[in-house]
């Protein structure tokens, strides 16, 4: 069992969550997380340290604490979230290739766990219907995150090549999803109107934000035969675009999926969602990935189907109109999204709507 971990990408949720749930086992011993920014939230059991990930005193720090599992949750999914497209892939890119640099000369490490993505097989009309570990990334059409990803995971690779000693474990994961995460497809489907690729209905799987973190954890703490290699990981069943904009009770638009460009400037302008590139063309031809090896190798079955994950992120989610509040104004939703439309009047410019 790991005696000293150290987990990246702690002041983001996932992050967070992972760090703190790992310093809640009885069989790890001390949790070291690190980020560029301190944590908003408490993380009980975890010695925080803030470190830039491209900065190469992370090489002393490994070294300092004789970390054994290294945890890797410090891949940014959204360009907003760095600060633009440019940060993000030197965060995510240059980021890692200076931590792995940092465990290749750390004599004291058993351990890699790197949290990527399903984004790394890209979406395109030419996709199989259901991606298995061993199919070809799509390096041609992953855009920006997926793109991201697929140049982390290769160089995850040639670590795992020059350190076989090393136990290195990639869990792909579906959309995350839930209550309390914010990413580009929670912003997509909170709008008011839902744009929808014209004659497409892409299937979607998701995985909940607490099984995101249990397959984390699980990985971490494993015998060395369940998790190393590349694991797809999501919740049982798809949904369609369709489907998903039914649950959100949001009315839905056709737009031609030559559009995404604009649609992207249009969003990032009114600051409404973040509409990251290649996003539409994943909603068009959709991604459905393989879990047979997360049960059979990993040993783990999701609390949450895809339905029951989006559902419970359905349940809770609020509705994005910039400037308007709707707990201070008590109109209802039908009533912001006709405004939002240009329908009826901006509902923020009533008398009394703000204080």
């Amino acid at each position: 069992m790991p005696d000293v971990v150290l987990v990246t990408g702690v002041s983001r949720l996932l992050g967070g969550l992972a760090a703190t749930a790992l310093a809640a086992r009885e069989d790890v011993g001390r949790v070291i997380g690190i980020d560029v920014v301190p944590p908003r939230r408490p993380l009980i059991g975890v010695d925080f340290v803030r470190v830039d990930l491209r900065n190469p005193v992370i090489t002393r720090l490994v070294e300092q604490y004789s970390v054994d599992t290294v945890v890797h949750m410090g891949v940014l999914a959204t360009p907003t979230a760095a600060g633009g497209r440019a940060s993000q892939k030197e965060i995510n890119v240059i980021g890692t290739m200076q931590l792995l640099a940092a465990c290749q000369k750390a004599t004291s490490l058993r351990r890699l766990v790197v949290k990527s993505a399903a984004a790394v097989y890209g979406a395109s009309p030419h996709d199989p219907a259901v991606f298995t570990e061993s199919a070809a990334l799509g390096v041609r059409t992953a855009n920006g995150f997926g793109r991201d990803s697929s140049e982390v995971e290769s160089y995850v690779a040639g670590f795992a090549r020059r350190r076989p000693d090393v136990e290195v474990s990639v869990l792909r994961f579906a959309n995350v999803i839930g209550p309390s995460i914010a990413t580009a497809l929670t912003d997509y489907f909170s709008l008011p109107v839902v744009p929808v690729p014209a004659g497409f209905d892409g299937r979607l799987q998701f995985v909940h934000e607490d099984d995101c973190v249990r397959a984390t954890v699980l990985a971490s703490t494993a015998d060395a035969d369940r998790v190393t290699g590349v694991t797809n990981v999501a919740g049982d069943g798809v949904l369609t675009v369709l489907q998903c904009a039914r649950m959100m009770h949001r009315p839905v638009v056709q737009a031609p999926l030559q559009t995404e460009g604009l649609l992207r400037r249009g969003y990032g302008w009114s600051r409404m969602a973040t509409f990251p590139e290649g996003q539409f063309r994943q909603l068009a031809y959709g991604r459905v990935v393989d879990t047979t090896r997360m049960r059979e190798r990993l040993g783990f079955e999701p609390s949450r189907t895809s339905r029951e994950a989006f559902g419970s992120f359905a349940e809770t989610a609020g509705l994005t109109v910039p400037g308007v509040d709707l707990a201070r104004t008590g109109l209802g939703r039908a009533q912001v999204v006709l405004a939002a439309m240009g329908w009826l009047p901006d509902p923020s410019s009533t008398p009394g709507a703000r204080s």
